[in-house]
Parts: C-alpha cells; structure tokens; sequence
C-alpha cells in the first residue's frame, strides 16, 4: 500500500516536504530518533488530513461538499492516497530490510498486507455499487425528462412513474443476501507471505471479471481487515511499529466509510466493526466522523438503504415524494401541486448533475487505490525477501 513516487506526487497536500524531510533525517540521525520524530510528523498529518473532513471545503451546503456526499467521498479517498504515500516514505525511504525480519514488525508488516489483499476485494465491491449508482442516475434523469416540461400529458407521467418505481427498487437492498450474485475478488485467496511471489506480475491484477459467490459479505469483509488491529506497547508504541498500527487503521476506516456509502453485497451488522481507537490524539477526529457515520448507518439499516451516499439518500426520498404526488393523477393538475413537483425535479436534476460530474471521478480514484496498492505490495514483499535473506547469510 506504498505508492510509486508517481503516484506520491499526485496525492499532494505538502507530501513532497514531508518525503523530503524523511529523506533528509534518514541521513543526519539515528534509527530510533529518526523513526520517533518521523511518527509525530505522521500522526501530525494524519491528524490535519481527517480534520480537514469534519467540515465541508465551504459551510453553504449547495456545494455538494457536504459529510458522505460524493464530493466529500472523493476528499475521503484523496486523504488516503495522501496519507499512504507518507506512510511509504517512512516504512521504505532509506530503511535497511533487517528491520522488517525483527519483531514486532516481523508480525505487523505481513498482517498488514494480508489486510491490503482484503481491501483490493472491497475496491471490486465499491466499483460495482458506484455502477450501481450511475445506473439509479439514469433512470432519475428519465424521469426528470419526463416531468420537466409542461403541462403534464398521460404519456409523461407513465415514463415518469416507471423510471421511480424502477430507481426505488434499485436502491433497495436485501442486506441478507445481497441483490447481486456476482462480485469480482481481486485476487485468490492466499494465505500468508510465502505465496504473495505468485503476486509480482501487475498483470494478475488487472481482471476485475473474477466471479464470486453470493455468499460473500462486505461486512465481513470489513471485520477480517479490522481484525486483531492492537496498538504495539511499551518501546515500539513510539517507533516504526506504531506508524504500521497506524497505516492500518486509516486503511480500515476508509474501506468501512466507502462500504457504507455505497451499495455493497450483505452490510448486516456494520456498524459493529468499528476499528478506530477513541483515546490517540491523531485518532480523535477520524473517530469523531465514525461515530456520526454510525449513527446515520443504524437508522438506515433496517430499512435496506443502497448506502448513505448523500446524492442517492436524496434522490431515493424525491423519487418516492414524486410517486406520491403523481398518484391519481387527474387533468387539470392544481397549481399547487404543480408547483411542488417542478420544485423536486429541479431538485432531482441538480443530483443527477452532481452524479454525472462526480461519480467517474469517485470511480477512477478507487481505481487508484486498487493498482496503488498492488505496486506498493510488490515494493514491501520485496524488502522481506531482502530481509530473508539476510537473515539467512546471518545464520
């Protein structure tokens, strides 16, 4: 989950001070000081990158920059491009491999890629409920058509009535078993670092048309990247080991924000996995935005929502507001109430407006993330057979 220096470059955000200061303390002091001093600057980052999200960019909500908004998400995903290319320049910038092959990290580092194979799955998952969504976008724009001009004719309020019913039904989702029996998996299942050389060749990545049982599970799958996540203690709580812990915290939260955001495959018992700790300074902000996206997951839940993307919550209450006002629909239609349906079409248009412009976008980043961190597992396995083998002339 390291990126290349392309991809460091693209995450901005002063991450190119912050690798370059690295570099720098690499040369003049000490392992252990340089690792101190590089974890306050990491949580430091860490700390800014999630405050950032508390507020949106502009307090006027007609920005669409508002909390679980796409606009928002796409932040959310940027933060941790930029947060993963830092956690790169302190794990593997001038780092002698021996350090990977003595413990804590011995055990941390092969825990953590082992989380990253989960999170590619996740990234399948994300892709195709954003699809999804798109699809719920066309049909809102259907109806949007249909009912912009007037007045109102029999053939109209038809395509209209049949496009919301049709985005109603698609956005319901059957938490049990999942709406789709599809889902792509990033890569087989494979266990531990000894089988991760077969996962050298970017090539065996790039297919994203592995087929999956229906049994598979988002929220699991969230559970099993969250697990067994413990903060190092004594010594190592200040070193190398702490930015790991770290590292895999933002990777868990992030991936259980984007699975509650958007329609993925059996979410029951979500909220159940939260992995953020309460009581670190650099965790505190990043908690504070879980506990809300929780709180807003539990009133959800039970009634199957697609997700609490805040473009598809909207467009999923319009829809059903239109159906209600378009019942029995009688010529002449009162003013009034033609007044009312102008005003939430014109509503409805400026959300799928925000989907067209943001949902590509959202979806390229989460292909980022997806070959980021391929390129980056490689670049760590590659640092444990360094190890390995020095370990083995040691002996």
């Amino acid at each position: 989950m390291w990126a290349s220096s392309g991809g460091e470059t693209q995450a901005g955000g002063g991450g190119g001070n912050f690798l370059g200061r690295i570099s720098i303390r690499r040369n003049q002091v000490a392992s252990m000081e340089a690792d101190f001093e590089d974890l306050e600057v990491f949580q430091k980052k860490i700390s800014e990158r999630f405050s950032d999200l508390l507020l949106p960019k502009d307090n006027d909500k007609s920005t669409g920059d508002s909390m679980m908004s796409i606009e928002w998400l796409r932040r959310l995903v940027d933060a941790f491009l930029c947060c993963e290319a830092e956690f790169k320049a302190v794990l593997l910038m001038g780092r002698d491999a021996s350090h990977f092959g003595k413990s804590p990290l011995d055990k941390m580092i092969p825990e953590l890629l082992e989380r990253t194979v989960k999170a590619l799955d996740v990234c399948n998952a994300i892709t195709h409920g954003v699809e999804a969504i798109r699809h719920a976008q066309k049909l809102a724009e259907v109806a949007v058509l249909a009912l912009e001009h007037r007045p109102f004719t029999d053939g109209q309020i038809r395509r209209a009535r049949k496009s919301l019913a049709s985005l109603l039904t698609s956005v319901v989702v059957d938490e049990k078993g999942g709406k789709s029996t599809e889902r792509s998996w990033s890569f087989g299942r494979r266990d531990g670092v000894s089988t991760a050389a077969k996962d050298r060749h970017l090539s065996n990545f790039r297919s994203l048309s592995w087929s999956v049982s229906k049994n598979w599970s988002a929220a699991k799958q969230i559970q099993a990247i969250s697990n067994n996540l413990y903060p190092p203690r004594g010594g190592e709580s200040t070193g190398l080991a702490m930015t790991v812990y770290i590292m895999s915290v933002v990777l868990s939260f992030v991936m259980w924000t984007l699975v509650a955001a958007t329609p993925c495959q059996e979410r029951t018992g979500l909220v159940t996995h939260i992995p953020v700790p309460k009581q670190p300074g650099w965790a505190q902000t990043m908690c504070g935005l879980q506990e809300k996206i929780a709180e807003e997951w539990k009133k959800k839940e039970k009634k199957g929502s697609a997700g609490l993307m805040e473009e598809i919550v909207r467009a999923e209450k319009l829809s059903q507001s239109l159906m209600d006002l378009l019942a029995n629909f009688q010529f002449p239609m009162e003013s009034e109430r033609e007044a009312e349906i102008a005003a939430q079409v014109a509503e409805l248009a400026e959300i799928c407006r925000r989907m067209e412009e943001g949902l590509g976008p959202l979806q390229q980043q989460i292909r980022e993330v997806f070959h980021r961190i391929v390129r980056s597992r490689t670049e760590v396995l590659d640092m444990l057979d360094q190890a390995a083998k020095a370990s083995g002339q040691n002996v």
